[in-house]
């Protein structure tokens, strides 16, 4: 079997179990989660040099007990902000050429606040006013999609600025720019003609969100491969790489979307 094609069936397969889950309950939802989780932690402690069998325990632990608590607003609140603050550490680390290792209990902290929490703030923002809604979490994730395709088109096609060459070669500013207004105009589609939404500008900012932090957090995960020398951070999706090769946009995204939930929740 040709790359191409494996690279095609592996992708299909990931679409279909992604969104049947995501579809069928939150139950669904959990357990699939649950299951990115568990290998997600086993690629990061490899990547990252950690005990793995004693990390993998204690975050499917975390994960069974927090995944249902969103509507504990203080729960949900310290959740989210200990994975921002994980995000805005490690964008701190993205843009200081100078620091390319972190120590080991800097590395456990990473793994909880930039692997663990965001699975489980992924069902906290499938969770609607009314209720499991699963079109709030399958537009994000065609939000993010539509980023990564037209970026790479756009800047594949008019990219002449390099937007982070150190660590991401390929992209570009002008990628950048173009996934920024498409995902946008995606994001105004879906509010619209998919999920209803009454209020349109609040989809807007969720699609700057998504544009902004996806191509962030797969930068982010560039450089720490980087760092560690590697080229994927697993093999179980063939020519796709590992879970976190697939999802480090998601899991980046997450909790700033729940972060600006929160802030419409309290100001309101």
């Amino acid at each position: 079997m040709n790359e191409t094609l494996k690279r095609a069936l592996s992708g299909a397969v990931y679409v279909l179990l992604l969104l049947s889950s995501i579809l069928y309950s939150k139950e669904g939802l959990a357990i699939l989660f649950g299951a990115f989780l568990v290998i997600g932690v086993y690629e990061f402690c490899k990547m990252c040099k950690l005990n793995w069998y004693i990390s993998i325990p204690l975050a499917a632990g975390a994960y069974f007990y927090l995944w249902n608590k969103n509507i504990n607003i203080n729960l949900n609140t310290i959740v989210t902000v200990i994975s921002v603050l994980t995000a805005v550490k490690l964008l701190l680390y993205l843009f200081n050429t100078n620091k390319s290792d972190f120590k080991t209990y800097t590395r456990y902290f990473i793994l909880f606040g930039y692997v663990v929490l965001p699975f489980v703030i992924a069902n906290y923002v499938a969770m609607g006013v009314k209720g499991y809604n699963p079109k709030i979490l399958i537009s994000i994730i065609v939000l993010i999609w539509t980023n990564d395709t037209f970026a790479y088109l756009v800047g594949k096609n008019i990219g002449k600025n390099k937007l982070f060459p150190s660590v991401s070669p390929k992209k570009t500013i002008e990628g950048f720019a173009g996934g920024l207004v498409f995902t946008i105009i995606g994001g105004i589609v879906l509010a619209k003609f998919y999920i209803l939404a009454s209020t349109l500008y609040i989809w807007v900012v969720i699609a700057a969100i998504v544009s902004v932090f996806s191509t962030l957090g797969d930068l982010i995960e560039s450089k720490l491969k980087r760092v560690a020398g590697i080229k994927d951070t697993g093999n179980i999706m063939p020519g796709h790489g590992g879970i976190l090769d697939r999802l480090d946009s998601i899991i980046f995204v997450i909790p700033f979307i729940n972060l600006f939930y929160l802030i419409l929740y309290y100001v309101s």
